[in-house]
């Protein structure tokens, strides 16, 4: 049960991954949620339940910001 206050999503739900940092670990390169989520760097998961969701970074995207002019 999430003790903060507003209370994070539960795993399951689609903003998941809004869910406050219980323990970090970047050298290692995950995060534990406090919805029990552990939050990769590559921006994969591993739900409470086993299920695995795959990295979701946008893929083409820019590496600059959408009008800046490139160097």
């Amino acid at each position: 049960m999430c003790p903060h206050l507003p209370p994070c999503p539960p795993s399951h739900a689609y903003d998941r991954e809004a869910a406050r940092v219980v323990a970090a670990h970047p050298e290692q390169g995950w995060s534990l949620l406090c919805n029990g989520v552990v939050l990769f760097d590559d921006t994969g998961e591993l739900l409470p339940d086993g299920e695995v969701i795959a990295p979701h970074r946008p893929v083409g995207a820019p590496p600059w910001p959408a009008g800046a002019p490139r160097r």
